[in-house]
């Protein structure tokens, strides 16, 4: 062989060698060793959510830390869809305000909380407001204790007919769009024609406030426009149309007005400003892995997925190409082991053991979802892998009820919303 050929033979080997992946795999670390001990001896045995009560409290910590009178924490429930969870959450922050999403929920939320102050946190359709009124059962005043959330002079025109159908009155809160280009007003003639329609028909319909939701604060790259400068656009665009209501309508001006804002990437950024009164906050308090922000830094994940391994394999299978599991699993040590899951699909990512991952040539499934790892991951049959939910409101409605913990064990069962 010629000297050269060696040369580039031996350079090609190198390079291989260079790109050849390193093993990420380890085993659990204390926190999932002594979950996964707890979950085998007292769990459900099949998929289920564990919730960290001591994380938690963390969070709730830091919130309340940061919301301070006079302003308000509002708990987005739909965020935390379980009543045994809402009930902890707003007893532990001292807080009797709710943010809600969903008609059949918000029905059970009335229920189970009558001295709440419930803000509905999107323009629902007017039947299904009527939907509301006619299952509504206890001691809970919506025309006290209720704001509609609405975006448009027609959508309002529908709630008035609506209320002047039921003989009630209407709390009325206004969807303003400060940058988030999701629907909403801003100060002029639309904000104008909704106020006069209100005030207009007092009997039926009284102005509460105003919603303006503004997570692109943090999500937008700063490439395309600074932190500072999104947020004095909301600043800006809030003050405006509370101006408008104090010159133009101060019949409809009162102390008591809710100037909602803010949501777990932003409520931060609230801490200093004056014009909102009400601050959301809702997925922060578990912190998926979408909230994986610098303004929710100080915030720790306190759900996850946990469910028992049923399979686990030398090498990588996948059919039809067997003969090169032994040559992957060389290359690439990462995938020495095979696992199947008790279930899968979910909208999260796996956390522990390390190194665990989706086999994209196998494909994905919500029966037994294969993964791979390396054999650093150590997992036996009937061990537990852990997965980081991304959201929390969809997904906590799959798993029955929350396995509580406090301290690693297991002290509850929580039940969730029933889907629907």
């Amino acid at each position: 062989m010629k000297r050269r050929s060696v040369l580039l033979a031996a350079g090609a080997g190198a390079a291989l060698w260079w790109l050849k992946p390193g093993d990420e795999g380890a085993s659990y670390d204390e926190y999932f060793r002594t979950l996964n001990h707890e979950l085998r001896h007292n769990g459900p045995h099949k998929p289920c959510l564990v919730l960290d009560l001591d994380r938690l409290d963390h969070n709730l910590g830091v919130v309340t830390r940061s919301i301070r009178a006079p302003k308000h924490l509002r708990v987005v429930a739909k965020s935390l869809p379980s009543i045994p969870l809402l009930d902890y959450v707003q007893k532990k922050a001292g807080t009797g305000r709710l943010m809600a999403f969903h008609q059949p929920f918000l029905n059970l939320e009335t229920k189970a909380f009558p001295t709440a102050d419930i803000l509905i946190g999107k323009p629902l359709p007017a039947a299904s407001a009527q939907v509301f009124y006619r299952e509504h059962r206890g001691p809970f005043e919506p025309a006290r204790q209720l704001q509609w959330l609405l975006d448009t002079p027609a959508r309002l025109r529908q709630y008035l007919e609506l209320a002047q159908g039921q003989n009630t009155r209407m709390r009325i809160n206004i969807e303003l769009d400060v940058g988030l280009r999701r629907g909403g007003v801003v100060a002029g003639d639309t904000l104008a024609e909704m106020l006069h329609i209100i005030e207009g028909n007092a009997k039926h319909l009284e102005f509460s406030g105003f919603m303006g939701y503004d997570t692109h604060v943090v999500k937008v790259p700063s490439l395309i426009a600074s932190r500072d400068k999104l947020f004095a656009h909301v600043r800006d665009t809030y003050k405006a149309c509370v101006e408008q209501v104090k010159s133009a309508h101060p019949k409809l001006w009162s102390d008591r007005l809710t100037f909602n804002a803010g949501g777990s990437p932003t409520y931060r950024l609230h801490e200093n400003e004056t014009f909102a009164n009400d601050i959301a906050v809702g997925s922060g308090l578990v912190k998926p892995a979408d909230f994986d922000l610098d303004t929710l830094a100080e915030h720790q994940p306190a759900l996850y997925i946990a469910t028992p391994v049923l399979k686990s394999m030398d090498g990588v299978r996948v059919p039809g190409v067997e003969a090169l599991s032994g040559l992957a699993a060389t290359w690439n040590p990462n995938l020495q082991k095979t696992y199947f899951i008790y279930g899968g699909r979910w909208m999260a990512r796996y956390e522990s053991p390390r190194g665990l991952r989706e086999n994209g040539l196998y494909g994905r499934s919500t029966n037994q979802e294969i993964a791979n790892g390396s054999a650093a991951t150590a997992l036996a049959v009937d061990d537990h892998a852990f997965l980081r939910p991304t959201q929390s409101e969809a997904l906590m409605l799959q798993f029955g009820p929350l396995v509580v913990l406090r301290g690693g064990r297991i002290t509850d069962s929580w039940p969730v919303l029933p889907a629907g």
